[in-house]
């Protein structure tokens, strides 16, 4: 497969109007292939390129988990501990009778919010995927302000704050029970500034950013570096409409670091990290986490139960680990089982599937029908990649 097969595959989803602009990056090994197609703008003026400045959104989820990873390996946070050692905030919960009922109709929590919960989602609140009907802790959780959708980084209450409103309310379920979505990202990016005594942004520069040499890498981006940085789109009834401009929320450091979907990034950032992660926790000689850390990030840790009430894809096909999906059995057209990896809502997916790397970058965000067939066709070019059928 050609680079300009790809790119007219990825392309003419550009081409009809589905998206405005794409990055996109497949390593075979250390054979480095990338492209660019589109662009920033509506007026179609200024070109995506290769080292544009993309916002990742929830790919910003395994650099926290890989920073909760290198702590655990320090000897500084356990993942058996309960958390409320460093989160008192948590400490004596109470939860929901049923995930329907209104917050006041509780029952105690059988054992305190592990580590281990937060890093694979099972801490007790969180996105159902199996149930997104409205319930009376949605309201009240927008009232507090906790944040409740696509990443709002410049809205965001500080961190402690957010955390002490956070705690006023019951679980949706026990602890260790379900399965719920990217709340516990957000928790586990503070317990990661408390346990290291710095906010995540330090911690992350420190002990990941600048020893994988990933200069893009942050919660915002620097005045020098807004002309790489575009407008980004959403969907809304119809009408492609600027969600966020290049000098919009990303452009000045958050209140809150955002451990679930703040992050910026690049497509050659990206591969350097994912290259560490597929070599054992280590690139070009500088190791970043042990190999075991690395195996244990990337196994599934949901039982058959869990996963049959709702887990991250609604085939049941893909487990998770930590900060990561795990794909459980191959699948006819995309990732073979062992693969990992995840998405992010704003418009982005990044995998390891044995010796292929990928990732798409995108500046439009998914609908509420999901995200753009354009993934789909990238997904259907891995397939092919990584089970050596048409090598680049």
């Amino acid at each position: 497969m050609t680079v300009d097969e790809i790119d007219k595959r990825l392309g003419a989803h550009v081409a009809a109007d589905e998206l405005l602009g794409l990055a996109w990056l497949i390593a075979a090994g250390d054979d480095v292939t990338t492209g660019a197609i589109g662009h920033f703008d509506t007026a179609r003026e200024i070109p995506v390129r290769t080292d544009t400045i993309f916002r990742i959104s929830s790919m910003t989820k395994p650099l926290t988990a890989v920073a909760a990873s290198i702590l655990i390996e320090d000897g500084v946070l356990d993942p058996t501990e309960p958390v409320d050692r460093l989160l008192p905030e948590l400490a004596d919960l109470r939860v929901l009778a049923n995930p329907a009922a209104e917050v006041t109709d509780t029952v105690a929590a059988n054992r305190p919010i592990t580590v281990d919960d937060l890093l694979t989602f099972r801490l007790g609140w969180g996105m159902d995927f199996a149930d997104f009907s409205p319930k009376p802790l949605d309201a009240v959780w927008s009232d507090l302000d906790l944040g409740w959708g696509p990443p709002t980084p410049a809205r965001m209450l500080p961190p402690d704050t957010w955390l002490r409103q956070l705690g006023t309310l019951p679980l949706q379920y026990q602890p260790g029970e379900r399965w719920l979505y990217h709340v516990g990202a957000s928790i586990l990016g503070i317990l990661v500034a408390r346990a290291a005594g710095k906010p995540l942004s330090e911690f992350l520069a420190d002990r990941v950013l600048r020893p994988l040499g990933m200069t893009d890498t942050g919660f915002s981006v620097p005045p020098d570096k807004l002309a790489r940085f575009g407008p980004h789109y959403a969907d809304i009834d119809g009408t492609r409409t600027v969600f966020d401009p290049a000098d919009g929320q990303w452009s000045t450091p958050p209140a809150f670091e955002g451990g679930g979907d703040g992050l910026v990034s690049t497509l050659a950032d990206y591969h350097l990290f994912a290259r560490m992660l597929r070599d054992g926790g280590e690139l070009d000689g500088t190791r970043i986490m042990s190999e075991q850390a690395v195996n244990a990030m990337t196994t599934n840790h949901l039982t058959p139960e869990q996963l049959s009430r709702g887990g991250p894809s609604p085939d049941g096909s893909a487990g998770w680990g930590y900060g990561v999906g795990v794909q459980l059995r191959d699948l006819p057209a995309g990732p073979r089982a062992g693969a990992y990896g995840w998405d992010g809502g704003l418009g982005s997916t990044w995998s390891n599937d044995g010796a292929v790397t990928a990732i798409l970058l995108t500046n439009q965000a998914w609908s509420s029908a999901g995200p753009s067939p354009v993934f789909a066709t990238f997904e259907q070019i891995l397939g092919e990649l990584a089970r050596g059928s048409d090598p680049i």
